[in-house]
């Protein structure tokens, strides 16, 4: 539990860069966030392209702020088009307005009306015919130069941002450099005011990281040696993280043949004794949950993250959403109770992850990890995390144990493991309901002896402070968990500023429920909005159902591909403010 919120958070610029597949804006956009980390600046960049395996439209959205920041401003400073191709398609994902500049290439043709009717001024920046007088020269590295002089990034930050990608000497360094300095003297002169006041570092280490690799770390702290997944997007830069990080502790990460070999590899792993993982996104989870149930059932501890994304079906691979939480929740076969967590951060993606670990490994339960599209692969600037001291120990059986009970009634629900081939203790474990000896049985009393026991553990259990996220005090609460957090947190400080008074909880242990520790949370508050990235209220619905919340309730939920923006939070607080 947290008090120490944030009181302002700063606009700083929001560029947005685009063009057709192979432009290089991602290259590019990179490279920026890379320059504003050396000038001492805070930055978030995510991307955005079509369903196509390759080409089509792509655009590399970044933020940039001298102080941290979670998300995307409500608008977008500037727009650099390297060509037109398709742009119109992200009409509603970069808010533009009067103050927006838009900056393209006259020789790739006249601008979508529509998307840019709003913008009152237009640059024109030649970048094709810029990079054609350049040997090996790219319009990219035009649009970084240019895009970096008008914000003021200083010119030795983008150079060593660009070593940094491409090494410290060859001819494409030597071309991309050149083209950083012609994109530079095109911007001589011309006057912007969206700029930074970058400062040089402060000497606080600070992370460039996306919440994939920000997860993968926090398993492998968490001791996770063994991951088994089959690709998708988006969770897949998370596996390619981790190979070789594993390979470097002596772990191993299996490529998988599809989602049900990949969870019963895991627990089959975890069986034996190895902490092990498996990551997916929502049409993956669908196709593990009997597998889930499995794991249950013989109380096996594993980890799936879910990196969520537009569903139902195929859905929107490459576009966020919120909307696996009623199927992470409740969507087992059978009374099936197990862990459902969620990062409401990129930074935080880290310490959820390792905690999840922790939580399976001490109470031998599958954990669901809940992140998305927009944490997963959005690349961010954050202060190097604290550590926190999740250290999760597996309850083992010695060896030569007497009257070896794998599934013991013990009063914490948790039982001693043994290990395959420890002496004298095997037992059968499967799917079946069985004894306290892990004999398969279809006794009723059995079966509710084991009903209670799989309960008890996490009725039991102590999840700690690390339950929720509570900042602020007021009569009006924002409810919130996941990636919607950050807007909700920018969108308080901006009520604040107003006058307006509003507390923040951030949910981070969905399942089991806490009625009572949220109700404390919400002591005093009269009035609570609920946001969240579904179009049905999910998080709404778990909500009433529950808990017994004694005030006044308002949905606020809209489904992906669109983000949640503060000002439209903002705009619903104040409203409701007013008597």
């Amino acid at each position: 539990m947290t008090s120490a919120a944030r009181t302002k958070a700063s606009p700083g610029v929001s560029v947005a860069m685009t063009g057709s597949g192979g432009s290089g804006v991602m290259t590019a956009g990179n490279m920026l966030l890379e320059a504003a980390a050396l000038a001492g600046c805070y930055g978030l960049m995510s991307r955005t392209s079509g369903p196509q395996i390759r080409g089509g439209e792509a655009a590399a959205l970044i933020r940039l702020a001298g102080e941290p920041i979670e998300g995307h401003d409500d608008r977008f400073d500037l727009v650099i088009s390297i060509d037109w191709l398709n742009l119109e398609r992200f009409a509603a994902e970069i808010p533009l307005d009067s103050k927006s500049i838009a900056i393209g290439d006259p020789g790739q043709g006249e601008p979508p009306a529509a998307m840019l009717g709003p913008v009152t001024r237009r640059l024109a920046l030649p970048m094709k015919a810029l990079a054609k007088k350049i040997p090996g020269g790219r319009a990219n590295m035009i649009a970084l130069g240019y895009v970096g002089s008008l914000i003021g990034l200083p010119e030795d930050a983008l150079a060593e941002a660009v070593r940094r990608t491409l090494g410290a000497e060859g001819d494409r360094l030597t071309a991309s450099l050149a083209g950083i300095e012609a994109g530079r003297l095109a911007a001589a002169g011309v006057d912007c005011p969206h700029r930074l006041a970058p400062r040089r570092s402060d000497g606080a280490k600070r992370w460039l990281i996306t919440g994939n690799e920000a997860a993968g770390y926090g398993a492998l702290k968490g001791g996770v040696r063994f991951v088994a997944a089959y690709p998708i997007t988006p969770a897949t830069e998370m596996l390619e993280w981790m190979s070789p990080a594993l390979s470097g502790l002596g772990g191993v990460l299996v490529q998988a043949e599809d989602e049900l070999a990949s969870i019963n590899m895991v627990i089959g792993a975890s069986y034996g004794g190895t902490p092990a993982l498996t990551a997916t996104s929502g049409p993956g989870f669908a196709l593990m949950t009997e597998s889930l149930g499995l794991a249950v059932a013989a109380e096996v501890p594993i980890v799936v993250v879910d990196v969520m994304r537009s569903g139902p079906s195929t859905g929107i691979p490459t576009k966020s959403e919120q909307a696996d939480l009623n199927i992470a929740l409740y969507g087992v076969h059978g009374d099936a109770p197990h862990v459902v967590v969620a990062p409401n951060s990129v930074a935080d993606c880290l310490t959820t992850t390792h905690w999840a670990v922790h939580l399976a490994e001490s109470m031998q339960v599958p954990v669901v990890v809940l992140s998305d599209q927009s944490m997963g692969q959005t690349r961010m600037l954050i202060d190097a995390p604290r550590d926190k001291d999740f250290i999760g120990e597996r309850a083992v059986a010695a060896a030569n144990g007497q009257d070896y009970k794998r599934y013991a009634l013990t009063p914490s629900g948790v039982s001693p493991m043994a290990i395959p081939g420890t002496p004298s203790l095997m037992y059968t474990a499967d799917g079946l309901e069985h004894s306290e000896r892990g004999t398969p049985s279809s006794q009723a009393r059995d079966h509710l002896a084991q009903l209670d026991k799989r309960e008890r553990k996490l009725r039991s259990a102590d999840f700690g402070l690390h339950w929720a996220e509570i900042e602020g005090e007021g009569e009006i609460a924002v409810l919130t968990w996941g990636s919607c957090t950050g807007p909700v947190r920018e969108a308080i400080a901006r009520a604040r500023t107003d006058g307006v008074a509003v507390k923040l909880v951030s949910l981070r242990l969905l399942s089991p429920s806490y009625p009572d520790r949220l109700a404390a949370a919400l002591e005093g508050v009269k009035r609570v909005l609920v946001v969240e990235q579904t179009h049905s209220g999910q998080f709404y619905r778990y909500l009433r159902a529950e808990h017994a919340l004694n005030a006044e309730l308002r949905a606020m939920h809209r489904p992906g591909p669109l983000p949640m923006r503060p000002g439209d939070i903002h705009r619903e607080l104040v409203e409701w403010s007013r008597p």
